[in-house]
């Protein structure tokens, strides 16, 4: 579940208009999604979603003015799997995040590491004297 708030929109805005809603309570939204549109007196601009899941509630209505910072909805965790809103999915994530690191850390690091070590020093040798020589 993720709070959505009136964002900062400017160093001296304190507050903004809702102007349009494009989402209802029970809309399945997207990480990022434009939730409503916000007005203040410097910009009007879409507010996204923090997360993906299911707007469970919307706390101000079209027209209303919002102090930044203010809970203005609610995103609950319906579709929100990936953003380790649930239990299982923030396991399964971790084995699968795991898994991957650790194979390729494996063997590019063998593979990499005497090869590319003589070649950087080198590669240093090299550019150092033209630096200095550039710079006098």
């Amino acid at each position: 579940m993720a709070d959505v708030t009136l964002p900062q929109l400017g160093e001296t805005v304190t507050e903004g208009t809702i102007t349009q809603w494009f989402k209802q309570v029970g809309d399945s939204v997207a990480a990022d999604e434009p939730l409503f549109e916000v007005s203040t007196d410097k910009v009007d601009t879409e507010v996204p979603s923090p997360v993906a899941g299911t707007l469970t509630e919307i706390r101000a209505q079209e027209g209303d003015t919002i102090a930044v910072g203010t809970v203005i909805a609610v995103v609950g965790d319906g579709d929100a799997q990936p953003a380790g809103g649930a239990e299982e999915p923030g396991e399964q994530g971790a084995e699968a995040n795991a898994e991957p690191e650790a194979a390729p850390a494996d063997a590019p690091v063998e593979a990499t590491e005497p090869g590319e070590s003589p070649s950087a020093g080198e590669a240093a040798a090299t550019e150092a004297p033209e630096t200095t020589g550039t710079e006098s």
